[in-house]
């Protein structure tokens, strides 16, 4: 017998593009994941299925309302969603699709009520690296990005001659420059399109390496 799309969706368990949500209790929590899923690489959330993949259902209508609410009342700029609606064995689950937002960084209160960026790493949503909130900025500039190759920078590329990635430590204590002078330096790479940014799978730290590497 065939399994339900919903099913093999579910199948997949929770991952980086993929959260499950037993029911929608606080906008402004799940504007987090909205904010997250925006800012990294889109996602999906199935709302009325439990941590463990079993399918509990909700009142679609009433989930709906409030992921509505969070994206336009606690999302800057406001977090574009698609809806669709899953009825399997009577029970009701609602799927809500993000897509990667074009206005990166977008902000979702904190548990202090301050405005933040989340990333998506794995399957848990976590406060964005300010170099890559910085990074974003500058993409969003109508007036472009100068850049130069200074002493500091040619430093960065000889490292990654030899080298996969550096951290943001890392890159201070080569080139002798203090941690804002790094983000800057970094971020303006970021928004160019010269570097990438990734988390090291063993203790999640974000480290940076060349773009062309990910071919």
């Amino acid at each position: 017998m065939n399994m339900h799309p919903l099913e093999a969706l579910i199948a997949e368990g929770e991952h980086q593009r993929q959260d499950f949500k037993f029911e929608i209790s606080d906008s402004k929590k799940i504007a987090r994941t909205l904010s997250a899923f925006a800012n990294t690489d889109g996602g999906r959330l199935l709302i009325g299925v439990k941590d463990n993949g079993r399918i509990a259902g909700v009142r679609s209508e009433e989930e709906y309302y409030m992921i509505e609410a969070a994206s336009e009342r606690y999302t800057r700029p406001a977090v574009p969603f698609t809806a669709r609606r899953w009825d399997v064995g009577g029970r009701t689950v609602l799927e809500i699709d993000i897509e990667r937002g074009p206005d990166r960084p977008y902000l979702a209160p904190d548990k202090d009520d301050q405005y933040v960026a989340y990333l998506r790493v794995a399957d848990e949503n976590r406060p964005a690296d300010p170099t890559l909130v910085l990074a974003w900025k500058k993409l969003r500039r109508p007036d472009g990005r100068l850049f130069r190759l200074t002493r500091p920078v040619e430093a960065l590329f000889r490292h990654l001659e030899t080298h996969p990635s550096v951290s943001l430590s890392e890159f201070c204590r080569l080139a002798h420059i203090r941690r804002p002078v790094a983000r800057h330096i970094l971020s303006d790479l970021l928004a160019i399109g010269t570097l990438r940014y990734t988390f090291l799978p063993d203790d999640g730290r974000l480290v940076y390496s060349r773009a062309e590497a990910e071919e």
